[in-house]
């Protein structure tokens, strides 16, 4: 009786297994016939045929119809993965903004929304903006809390295992925040809490200018400088998710560096401090004396940190990212050449392609990375089963 309870056992997993090979090879294939199915996953024709109706019937897959018309044949059905048996919530948690994207399993973007927060605004404040966005994000789009199946919220500052910036954040008080906590209010899936410059650092391999690279160093500039780091292929983390913090180092200058612009002679006094870089990049562009002064001295603070993670990492590519990238034409070549004084090997140094959205579509990827590995360890019972459109 024991043998046969644990055939039976072994049956339903061989089945679940097999399944679930199945899915993975429809999430990284276009529209597939059963037989090219059954090419990639070695499984037979007649086994991927039984699974592949399956996954219609249980929601995790559709059926393509043949497009066109054909005098030949009757054309081989295809199945394709079902991206909106459920949903994934990208949030960035800025200084002076929200910003929360919605989208599908395959990382569609379906709905955006931004809103601005006070840089001095108390976590109340703060946690008030971001359930007011959260909640017009579901309205907005027609989802209910049950169809998204993780939510990724980056912020400023290294994150610990418990989703809390106990080390540092300039956020005001936002140490004491407990994220996960906050918004298990509201979801019940997996809330994951992440630095923003590793979320960028993510997006720019996923979707921006480091596709091709499996090491890369991301720099986030802006009024403050961070990184975020990738090693064969691997987020960087560390021990306690300060991975990349090399700016807390004052002997790098990254803390001081902003403060060329900010300072920068001739800035009108009508022009706000946030403003202020954006002013001299702009005057240096120009061909101001002073303003071109303050860009290079900022850039050969922004080297020395650069040059120092280059030489422990020696990474294939550097992304310069952040609100600063839109001036990256100004602080790529003397980067480079900064760089090419400091460093035993340059690598490839590129302008960041998001721009703004970086941090947020970081968080889509951490999240969707999150639903295939509880996916694929779990099975086709997590995180929820699929609902119907």
């Amino acid at each position: 009786m024991t043998d046969q309870v644990i055939a039976g056992t072994d049956l339903s997993r061989l089945r679940e297994l097999n399944s679930l090979t199945v899915v993975r090879a429809l999430r990284d294939q276009p529209p597939t016939t059963v037989t090219e199915l059954a090419n990639v996953t070695g499984l037979s024709r007649p086994a991927v045929d039984v699974i592949a109706q399956g996954l219609v019937s249980s929601g995790w897959a559709t059926i393509v119809e043949p497009g066109g018309s054909s005098t030949v044949g009757r054309p081989a059905r295809r199945y394709r993965f079902r991206a909106t048996a459920g949903y994934v919530i990208g949030v960035d948690v800025g200084a002076h903004k929200i910003l929360v994207l919605l989208a599908d399993l395959d990382g569609n973007v379906v709905h955006t929304a931004r809103c601005a927060v006070a840089a001095d605004a108390d976590p109340a404040a703060r946690l008030a903006a971001l359930d007011q966005i959260l909640a017009a994000t579901l309205e907005e789009s027609g989802k209910a809390p049950a169809d998204i199946w993780a939510v990724t919220v980056g912020v400023t500052g290294p994150v610990d295992a418990s989703g809390k910036t106990t080390l540092f954040t300039p956020l005001p008080g936002w140490r004491t925040v407990d994220l996960p906590a906050h918004l298990s209010d509201r979801f019940t899936c997996p809330i994951i809490v992440e630095n923003d410059c590793k979320l960028a650092a993510l997006a720019e391999r996923w979707q921006g200018a480091a596709r091709d690279a499996n090491d890369i160093v991301f720099l986030l500039a802006g009024m403050r400088l961070g990184a975020g780091l990738i090693i064969d292929g691997v987020l960087r983390r560390g021990y306690g998710g300060a991975a990349g913090e090399i700016g807390a180092l004052k002997a790098v200058r990254w803390l001081t560096a902003p403060s060329h612009l900010q300072s920068c002679p001739g800035v009108p006094t009508t022009v706000s401090p946030d403003d202020a870089a954006a002013w001299v990049f702009n005057a240096a562009r120009a061909g101001n004396r002073d303003a071109r002064t303050a860009v290079n001295r900022y850039v050969k603070d922004l080297a020395i940190g650069t040059a120092a993670l280059v030489l422990a990492l020696d990474p294939q590519i550097v992304v310069y990212g952040g609100g600063f990238s839109r001036s990256a034409d100004l602080v790529l070549e003397p980067l480079h050449r900064e760089l090419q004084k400091l460093c035993l090997r340059v690598p490839d140094v590129r302008a960041s392609t998001l721009g703004a959205d970086s941090v947020a579509l970081g968080a889509l990827r951490l999240a969707l990375n999150e639903v295939d590995q509880r996916l694929f360890t779990v099975g086709l019972s997590a995180p929820v089963a699929p609902r119907r459109d």
